[in-house]
């Protein structure tokens, strides 16, 4: 072979080695996941006190990657208890407990969080929030004259004896002849009953019942108001409705849907605690549960705040104040350690109630 033709191979060689390089260099390297949303949002106030985080990341993660080492939650220097999981691109940590009340909390993803292509985060990434304050100064409803019922309806008191009931009963606008299964004995401006340890009102006995009892109607919608509008809840959406075999803390409690009770509830807290639970849906127990008390908390405290109708299972038994838009049904047997406040009627069966 000549010199020349060598040279012209060698030449071309050198080229196409120089560009194969420039090439190579000018592939971009795998990009860095990042973080496309948050469910907290940085500096975020008022944040539920059961809230999980949630992080939506730019594309698919190592779940391996995603874990309580790596996604963390602190109250300071203290961690918070937790799961972490991981599905989709989307990461969550839930607390094991609720958190602490109007606290500041920080979360952070390290850089130990990688792609599916094991590329990681390219830096740690921290956010705080502080949750929800309002049960350290949650005030309890105020009943006004309401309170002066053990049962108080608008429409109708449906009794199929016998029921042993504790307490006034009142009715209103409805007359007498709306009150039924109690074998009433009229007196004057009320009645009385063999099953009513109090007496019964409606609205077309004498003055001053008619009075009294539009007025404790108008204080009922006004504490139903007073409780449906209270601000900031502690806990939102809890269980997503069902809340059986919880634990309930004081505090303010939303849901946007019906509520559950399959299983034994337990509200637990001090004398001086208070529980509102904001219900949109209505509120079920199931027959034979059981609502029980703990640490001191008592059932003048607890209000259930109803949009919906609520019912109460065959010899299942309840504790609170019910403020409810619509009607209260107890089941045959079924206990109730409280006032059932409704804006149409209350429907009894063989029950037992019992002012708190």
């Amino acid at each position: 072979m000549k010199l020349s033709t060598v040279l012209i191979l060698l030449a071309l060689g050198s080229v196409f080695f120089t560009m194969s390089c420039k090439k190579d260099k000018s592939d971009p390297a795998p990009g860095n996941p990042t973080v496309s949303s948050t469910s907290v949002q940085n500096h975020a106030t008022g944040v539920p006190r059961n809230n999980a985080l949630t992080v939506t990341f730019n594309e698919p993660m190592d779940a391996a990657t995603i874990n309580t080492s790596t996604f963390t939650l602190t109250d300071g220097t203290t961690p918070v208890a937790g799961t972490v999981t991981y599905s989709g691109t989307t990461a969550t940590f839930t607390p094991a407990v609720a958190l602490s009340a109007n606290t500041t909390y920080t979360a952070t993803l390290t850089t130990g969080v990688k792609s599916a292509a094991e590329v990681p985060l390219a830096a740690a990434i921290v956010w705080s929030y502080t949750t929800s304050g309002i049960s350290s100064t949650l005030a309890a409803v105020n009943l006004r004259t309401a309170g002066n019922y053990v049962i108080l309806a608008k429409t109708a008191v449906n009794n199929n004896p016998t029921s042993a009931i504790t307490g006034d009963i009142g009715l209103s606008p409805a007359a007498t002849s709306y009150i039924t299964g109690f074998s009433l004995t009229n007196a004057t401006g009320y009645a009385t009953s063999s099953q009513v340890t109090g007496k019964v009102y409606a609205a077309d006995m004498v003055s001053p019942t008619s009075s009294n009892l539009t007025t404790a109607i108008s204080d009922m919608s006004t504490a139903y108001t007073d409780a449906a509008g209270r601000p900031t809840p502690d806990y939102s959406e809890l269980g997503t409705g069902n809340i059986g075999g919880r634990t309930l803390l004081p505090g303010l409690y939303k849901w946007t849907s019906s509520v559950s009770v399959p299983t034994d509830i337990v509200i637990s807290g001090s004398s001086t605690d208070i529980w509102i639970f904001q219900i949109s849906g209505n509120l079920s127990l199931a027959s034979a549960v059981n609502i029980t008390l703990s640490g001191g908390a008592q059932a003048k405290n607890i209000f259930w705040q109803v949009a919906g109708t609520v019912t109460m299972g065959t010899t299942a038994h309840a504790e609170g104040v019910i403020l409810c838009k619509t009607g209260v049904t107890l089941n045959n047997g079924a206990t109730f350690n409280g006032r059932a406040l409704a804006q149409t009627a209350v429907v009894l069966d063989g029950n037992t109630v019992v002012r708190p």
